[in-house]
């Protein structure tokens, strides 16, 4: 659907169209493509995964002769967080590949949000030449930057800061929120529940927000009943799908604000007697490894930390080389990804 920020300007492959090509994750691209050996990957898999790369003509790691600003060479990659969840280890992989066009080096650490731990990977840097530092945390949120950064060139990663000191790159839930709804109604559905993530986070607001805007757009009042909380879990989706299901009017589609929800929801409908799609359709938010391997497989939207990540460096690299602009806000775009667990409905 849409372009994201990363390669907008070069036109070269990126790991979302090898993903989009091999009909797997961008998780799953980055771990064939590194060389992973822990990785537990059918070899058809890694044999898709290559062979699209190749006819794209994507490249994991691309070096060239451009100067890195300043003559300085390393990149501080400060994370909050990376085993639970993809996504820093996805931002981190495409700020790399940025930084490695002008021949600079990322580094990486996990802090898990201490301070302490974050002030002393700075001071353990010694006279390293740092050219900045990318500062990401797994949920998106603002956040308060340690003190010891105080005189270093920083972009923030799915988070923000009160004052818009520092530039930031985020995904666009909102905009993600309406694509994954208008999609549901383009495919002919009418009533269209929603199962909304945890309470209080960034990515849940701006998602029903998105949900609501293509709604209005549409002429569709909001009903509040087809709007119910979750946590991001299976189990919540099963216990709001049954709960909508249940309604004297049920949806004819249910957006879930994540797919490991999407797969609670799926569940759900099976013990019904419910048949995705043919009698409600699902969508689901992240584009996991799993949203694939459902049955039917899951329409969903790309989380797009890779080109976070290279928009995150490219921004640092500029800034390095004397780029003089007041600190923005930049949101990248959410890929559609269209599986069968949308098509539109069997005539009757």
């Amino acid at each position: 659907m849409a372009k994201s920020a990363g390669n907008a300007s070069t036109g070269r492959p990126t790991m979302m169209n090898v993903a989009m090509a091999a009909g797997v994750s961008q998780a799953t691209v980055s771990l064939v493509l590194s060389g992973s050996k822990g990785a537990r990957l059918a070899d058809s898999t890694r044999s898709r995964v290559l062979d699209a790369a190749q006819a794209l003509g994507y490249r994991f790691v691309r070096r060239s002769t451009k100067p890195v600003p300043g003559g300085q060479s390393t990149i501080v990659f400060i994370a909050d967080e990376t085993s639970t969840d993809p996504w820093m280890t996805l931002a981190f992989e495409g700020a790399r590949d940025k930084a490695l066009d002008f021949g600079a080096h990322v580094l990486m650490a996990v802090s898990h949000g201490d301070a302490d731990v974050e002030a002393s990977v700075i001071a353990g840097l010694g006279n390293l030449p740092i050219l900045g530092v990318i500062y990401g945390t797994i949920l998106a949120r603002q956040v308060q930057i340690p003190q010891a950064f105080a005189d270093r060139k920083i972009v923030l990663v799915n988070c923000y800061d009160e004052r818009r000191k520092y530039h930031s790159i985020l995904p666009a839930d909102l905009l993600g929120g309406r694509t994954a709804t208008e999609h549901l109604l383009l495919a002919g559905r009418k009533r269209i529940g929603f199962i909304n993530g945890q309470q209080g986070v960034d990515a849940a607001r701006d998602r029903l927000r998105g949900y609501k805007q293509a709604l209005a757009s549409n002429d569709i009042a909001f009903d509040p009943t087809l709007v119910r909380p979750g946590n991001w879990q299976p189990s919540t989706g099963y216990e709001m799908t049954n709960a909508l299901m249940a309604l004297d009017t049920p949806p004819d589609a249910i957006f879930c604000a994540n797919d490991m929800m999407a797969v609670g929801c799926f569940d759900a409908l099976r013990h019904m007697g419910v048949r995705v799609p043919d009698d409600v359709a699902v969508i689901g938010f992240d584009d996991r490894e799993i949203a694939q391997y459902m049955h039917p497989p899951l329409s969903t939207l790309v989380l797009p930390f890779y080109e976070m990540g290279r928009t995150a460096a490219e921004l640092l690299l500029d800034i390095s080389g004397g780029l003089d602009t007041a600190p923005t806000r930049t949101k990248v775009e959410c890929e559609l990804v269209v599986r069968e667990s949308t098509a539109r409905p069997l005539a009757s």
